[in-house]
């Protein structure tokens, strides 16, 4: 009787502990992997756990970009620093090639400026000079006329008529000062005779052996020449000696 109680009691017994033991046992959970900026491994999660661990790794990851940005800028800039006195040194440098330059220009400037002064003044004398070279050269026809009427008059006619006489004297006088008003103007007669000949003041119309003269010499004169301020307004027209080689 005993036995048939007990039986039963001990299987209900055995059945519990089995159980509980059973209970006891570890089993594996699932576990989550996230990486939020950092290596790490979490167990034992659940899935609202692990969206809030991803958001905040993806938050720290958006904080972390613009912490990085910064810092490549700072040590960029920090690159980029120099050493003050070096920078003034290399400023101060080329401060002192641009006034170099603009001295240089400014002297050049100068320069230009005297040389157009000095220009400018040649050019005005010039004009001023040379302004009555056109009118002078006219009017040397009128001392040609001179110089024609004056030597057509033989000398026996002025020792015989003293009329004649008169007006050669008359004739002569204007001529005169009609060349000594020229000469006031710079307008002067060029002397050739028994000068050398010289092509830039002389035009050679003949030649002819002279003896008892140099050869090359000026001996007459056709047409009397002119100068203009040392210019030659008028060359004279002369006859040259011929020499023994010519």
């Amino acid at each position: 009787m005993h036995r048939s109680f007990l039986a039963p009691l001990s299987r209900t017994i055995t059945a519990r502990s089995v159980a509980c033991n059973s209970a006891r046992v570890f089993r594996p959970v699932a576990t989550s992997i996230t990486y939020p900026g950092s290596f790490g491994v979490r167990f034992n999660s659940t899935g609202k756990d692990a969206a809030k661990e991803n958001q905040a790794g993806a938050e720290a990851e958006a904080e972390a970009k613009p912490a990085a940005e910064e810092a490549k800028e700072e040590a960029k800039e920090e690159a980029q620093e120099v050493d003050p006195v070096a920078e003034l040194k290399e400023k101060l440098d080329l401060k002192d090639k641009q006034l170099a330059e603009m001295k240089n220009h400014y002297a050049r400037a100068i320069a230009d400026f005297r040389h157009l002064q000095e220009t400018t003044k040649t050019e005005v004398q010039k004009a001023k000079d040379f302004a009555l070279q056109k009118f002078a050269k006219d009017l040397l026809e009128s001392l040609d006329n001179f110089a024609l009427a004056l030597g057509h008059v033989k000398e026996e006619t002025l020792a015989s008529n003293a009329e004649v006489k008169n007006l050669y004297d008359g004739v002569d006088m204007t001529r005169n000062i009609f060349l000594r008003t020229l000469n006031r103007h710079g307008i002067e007669k060029i002397d050739a005779m028994d000068k050398p000949f010289d092509p830039n003041m002389h035009e050679a119309t003949f030649q002819v052996p002279q003896p008892g003269k140099e050869p090359n010499t000026v001996f007459h004169i056709q047409q009397d020449g002119y100068t203009l301020n040392s210019r030659v307004l008028r060359p004279a027209k002369v006859g040259v000696v011929k020499g023994e080689d010519n």
